[in-house]
């Protein structure tokens, strides 16, 4: 670049507006969405508005002390991820600088310092890369070049960048290298270009893939209610409506914990420091399941808090999802916490309110509903590109959970009425159930899903239990559906004339639902047993239950009172199965239903017994 063309990419700025600055002198060499730097004090902006005399940015960091004048520099390029090696177990802020190194560059300081700049990934860790090809092969955007252990549990494949392609004329050697060593050389035409083990990404592109195609498998969360009643596929979006101490957290990190995804990518944005504090410090500590080994090796979390600048929360879902996509093209199955979306849409109002603009619901912009768009829609499952090395297509998924705190709980607000024309999945919490320590505390009747048909082939394929009760998942799923709902239109009933005078049919749906609600949908988080149920202790809970049902049903039709089932000692013990009966002890639930037969024997014994005398 020459001394001209420099001093066209410098200007100084005009005028400040709270965390939007506006800047003079480079209008005409300028794009939307491209970095500047405020050069005394190191922050950098995007630019979000270009007039044909100033160019208006929102600052990453807080303005205090900025003066008019004072240089800037465009950097010209977008907001950009680095991605490679280093990513898993780190935390991040929402511009992805790294927070430990900071705080061991910065021991004594109690807040992230204004104008830090530290790379993303680390320049002097080096990583064992092993070629996976050989010179003088043609290789796409999305192949594989070769791969590195990243931690013990997942590998890391250096992908070639999409939109690039070439011949391979040079590939180094099995061997520790660093992340900005050359890796490998492409040739096209008659220019020759040079690879390390980084790729940038804008964190507004999504990045390309061959074909989305339909979810078909579950996302299994170990979370009864959730893979019962409203279960998400692999690939899909869910939103998690709830008012303040409903459990919203607390179910991020158990499905963070148990859920079958390959990589998390967990962001803290714009929640209370104390709060997503002590989200770091339990992540810290959770041992994943599946590696008896610390659950941040396939982690990486964005840290956004309250205090933090309204820009970078803004930014921060964006570069989760960003980071969420390049695993998502390695093949692996991605999951996408963002706690929460309510945060970031406030950060897009106070923006908006700065520049002006005209508002709409609540004070938020006209644009919510298309800015919430393009966070959701870049979940699915997808063919990668690349993979002409492989034996075979390879697919990956991205999966977005999003958590929303409408105020009061009023789901009826913009955010969450918004989110919910996005998402295909629904798990509103009721502020009246965890009051009452019903948790998790989903309302089965303002929660949904969508994916039950989707999925449905894939559990009753794998659903092989019992089959001479002719229930598989999707008739199980239906049959407590019903029963909760019955449940709930005779609730009023009950209220005013008293359960025990209801007929006995309805007594027995009132039973039948008290027994879901209690030994079901209820589970501990926090209990060794009840914090994880796996498919099949799940299928056979819930068939238990629904075979007491049918055969109470019966033994009504022959004249058996009501009160003579509730009396059945198998009752406190098909309760106590959550807690009590771990996954792989399942035959004590198979001991459990010959129990409930023989008792249910043995009460059609005696009645015929009474009944002939």
């Amino acid at each position: 670049m020459n001394e001209s063309q420099k001093d066209n990419q410098t200007g100084y700025i005009s005028a400040i507006n709270g965390s939007l600055i506006e800047i003079k002198g480079i209008e005409q060499n300028i794009r939307l969405h491209d970095l500047v730097k405020i050069t005394t004090h190191n922050i950098l902006g995007e630019v979000i508005q270009i007039y044909s005399n100033k160019t208006i940015v929102q600052c990453y960091e807080n303005t205090n002390n900025i003066r008019l004048n004072e240089k800037i520099i465009n950097l010209g390029e977008p907001l950009s991820m680095e991605l490679g090696p280093g990513l898993l177990s780190s935390i991040y802020d929402g511009i992805q600088r790294p927070l430990e190194r900071i705080l061991e560059q910065f021991e004594n300081a109690s807040f992230l310092k204004r104008g830090v700049e530290l790379p993303s990934l680390s320049r002097t860790k080096k990583w064992h890369f092993m070629p996976l090809l050989e010179p003088d092969i043609n290789v796409n955007g999305g192949d594989i070049i070769g791969v590195v252990q990243e931690t013990p549990s997942i590998k890391h494949y250096i992908l070639a960048p999409p939109m690039v392609s070439g011949i391979l004329t040079y590939i180094v050697e099995e061997g520790d290298y660093l992340i900005i060593d050359e890796i490998y050389r492409l040739k096209n035409k008659n220019e020759e270009n040079s690879f390390n083990m980084i790729q940038r990404w804008s964190v507004t592109k999504s990045r390309p893939f061959k074909k989305k195609i339909r979810p078909v498998e579950p996302l299994i969360t170990g979370t009864r209610i959730i893979d019962l009643l409203f279960p998400i596929a692999k690939g899909g979006t869910v939103a998690i409506p709830g008012g303040f101490g409903t459990g919203k957290t607390v179910i991020q990190q158990s499905l963070a914990k148990w859920c079958d995804a390959d990589i998390i990518i967990f962001i803290g944005c714009g929640e209370r420091g104390n709060e997503i504090a002590d989200t770091l410090k339990e992540f810290s500590k959770i041992i994943d399941p599946k590696t008896n080994r610390p659950l941040l090796e396939r982690v990486v979390i964005i840290a956004n808090t309250s205090n933090m600048p309204v820009s970078a929360r803004e930014a921060s879902i964006f570069s989760g999802i960003t980071i969420a996509e390049y695993y998502r093209d390695m093949g692996y199955n991605v999951a996408l916490m963002a706690d929460s979306t309510s945060r970031w849409a406030e950060s897009l109002r106070e923006i908006s309110g700065l520049l002006e603009e005209m508002p709409a619901e609540e004070g938020y912009p006209a644009y919510l509903p298309s800015k919430l768009s393009s966070f959701y829609e870049r979940a699915g499952v997808v063919y990668p590109l690349g993979r002409n090395n492989s034996n075979k297509e390879c697919i990956g998924s991205l999966t977005i959970i999003g958590s929303v705190s409408p105020p009061s709980g009023d789901f009826s607000e913009p955010v969450t009425a918004t989110t919910k024309r996005f998402v295909q999945a629904f798990w509103a919490l009721d502020a009246r159930l965890a009051y009452a320590k019903h948790y998790p505390a989903l309302n089965w009747l303002d929660s949904y899903s969508n994916y039950p048909e989707y999925i449905s082939d894939w559990c009753n394929k794998r659903d092989t239990l019992w089959p001479e009760l002719n229930l598989d998942w999707f008739d199980c799923r239906n049959q407590v559906n019903e029963i909760l709902s019955i449940e709930n239109d005779l609730k009023n009933l009950t209220q005013l004339i008293g359960e025990e005078n209801l007929p006995e049919d309805q007594q027995l749906i009132l039973f039948c639902a008290k027994l879901i609600k209690e030994g079901f949908l209820i589970q501990n988080a926090f209990d060794d047993i009840d914090n994880y149920t796996d498919f099949k202790k799940l299928m056979g809970l819930i068939k238990l239950i629904l075979l007491l049902h049918k055969k109470a049903k019966e033994l009504l039709s022959q004249g058996i009172i009501i009160e003579e089932i509730k009396d059945l000692k198998i009752i406190n013990e098909i309760l106590r199965i959550g807690n009590s009966i771990p996954n792989n002890e399942f035959y004590k639930i198979e001991k459990l239903k010959e129990k409930l037969l023989d008792e249910i024997n043995e009460l059609k014994i005696s009645y015929s017994t009474m009944k002939g005398k």
